[in-house]
């Protein structure tokens, strides 16, 4: 890139009136202001899960998120519009339709609790699967208070900045050239960080600012040709992997699903491990049925033994205690081994109530789990761990929720050696 940019951006950083010095710096409305979206996006997600959202943007806690980002200077002016409801057009469609409105909340929710780009960036594409009507990249505004390192800031003066800037012609509306925009935002800024900021409101004010034509530019400031493709390659090859990825996920997080669910039919208290209480399967979040944190255990447990625990893909508790009755990993491409070695790890922390462990795993993996439960580690010990096949598992669930009574319910469906 044409280190030429440097000059337009000293102007932009020396100007009393740009953006960088009327919003971005010394400016402890805006850090506030973080500190309360990130409370609001937190308000919408309970009222989506206790279903207190309603069906209309006025007077909804996505109002309260709105209005604190518009209140942010001129960048964000109209980032409420894409939100209110048009009854005509239905749309975005996240009020009326049940599904839609819950996997936003999950959207949400997943992207709160997210710690790096490769996570939010796989919610995004996600997203984007479900076409949601009217539901697209404003989105990214609330987004931005969530992870300002990550994601830009998106609306028609920035679009139009960063067309006018790099020569693109990047369309409002779609998620898919909003990834292509960010791409190009964040190899920009990583390469003038020091000018500007890791924040991604100094860059987005910059093009804010070009959009408006506050900020006037020759036109030899362009991408060359190699770095359009590229950055066009790297975007193309992260969405086919998310996608890869997604459909292995999905199957893993079905299996979780019918575990707690199941779970919870039989009068067990039920928790996925930690890293997972975020998901959903078909509308249906975990966190609508298991325990919002896993119990504290009377038995001593070492900090990192514990964090090993609280990994273990689904587990029950006998109602109103901690008490372990049976824990389930479910292994789909990732080493069955490490889901035994889970497992034994909460067998030996319980010597005097041995909970029933299971793996779950896909029926093309069957020869895989017997070849390790023969390991003379796991043979010749005092760890019994059977296995359930996906199909018997999703096959069944129903049958087992309606029929079992407790736990031995589910040694039907179970293999062992």
């Amino acid at each position: 890139m044409s280190q030429n940019l440097r000059p337009i951006i000293e102007r932009y950083k020396k100007d009393g009136e740009a953006v960088y010095n009327t919003w971005f710096v010394n400016n402890d409305e805006r850090l506030k202001a973080f500190r309360s979206i990130r409370r609001g996006v937190q308000d919408v997600i309970r009222d989506i899960k206790e279903k207190n959202f309603g069906n209309d943007f006025k007077g909804s806690s996505l109002e309260f998120v709105l209005n604190c980002i518009t209140e942010q200077k001129q960048v964000f002016i109209g980032a409420s519009h894409p939100f209110y409801w048009k009854p005509k057009l239905r749309i975005p469609d996240i009020y009326e339709n049940e599904d839609n409105k819950a996997a936003f909340g999950q959207f949400l929710e997943n992207c709160h609790n997210s710690i790096s780009e490769e996570q939010i960036l796989k919610e995004i594409i996600l997203l984007n699967q479900r076409k949601i009507k009217g539901l697209g990249p404003a989105v990214a505004n609330i987004l931005y208070f969530l992870h300002p390192t990550i994601i830009p800031p998106f609306n028609t003066a920035i679009v139009n900045g960063f067309n006018r800037l790099f020569k693109e012609k990047i369309r409002l509306g779609s998620w898919d050239e909003y990834r292509k925009m960010r791409a190009v935002i964040m190899h920009t800024n990583a390469a003038f960080k020091n000018d500007l900021s890791s924040d991604l409101g100094a860059i987005s004010g910059f093009l804010f600012d070009i959009g408006v034509g506050k900020i006037h530019i020759g036109d030899e400031h362009t991408l060359s040709e190699k770095e359009k493709t590229k950055i066009e390659k790297m975007v193309k090859n992260r969405h086919r992997k998310v996608v890869a990825e997604n459909e292995e996920e999905d199957i893993h997080t079905e299996m979780q699903y019918h575990l707690l669910k199941i779970g919870n039919s039989l009068g067990y208290d039920v928790i996925s491990a930690s890293n997972d209480r975020a998901k959903c399967h078909k509308g249906k979040s975990f966190s609508f049925i298991s325990l919002p944190s896993f119990p504290k255990l009377d038995v001593g447990v070492d900090k990192d033994t514990f964090k090993t625990i609280a990994l273990i893909d689904a587990v029950w508790f006998k109602k109103g205690s901690n008490n372990i009755v049976c824990a389930f990993e479910v292994e789909k491409s990732t080493s069955i081994y490490s889901g035994i070695l889970r497992l034994k790890d909460l067998f030996y922390t319980f010597p005097n109530n041995r909970p029933t462990l299971y793996l779950v795993i896909p029926d093309n993996r069957e020869k895989e789990v017997m070849l390790q439960l023969n390991r003379p580690a796991i043979k010749n010990g005092e760890v019994e761990v059977r296995y359930i096949l996906f199909s018997d598992l999703k096959l069944h669930c129903d049958s087992i929720c309606k029929l079992g009574e407790n736990k031995e319910i589910m040694k039907k469906i179970a293999k062992g050696l």
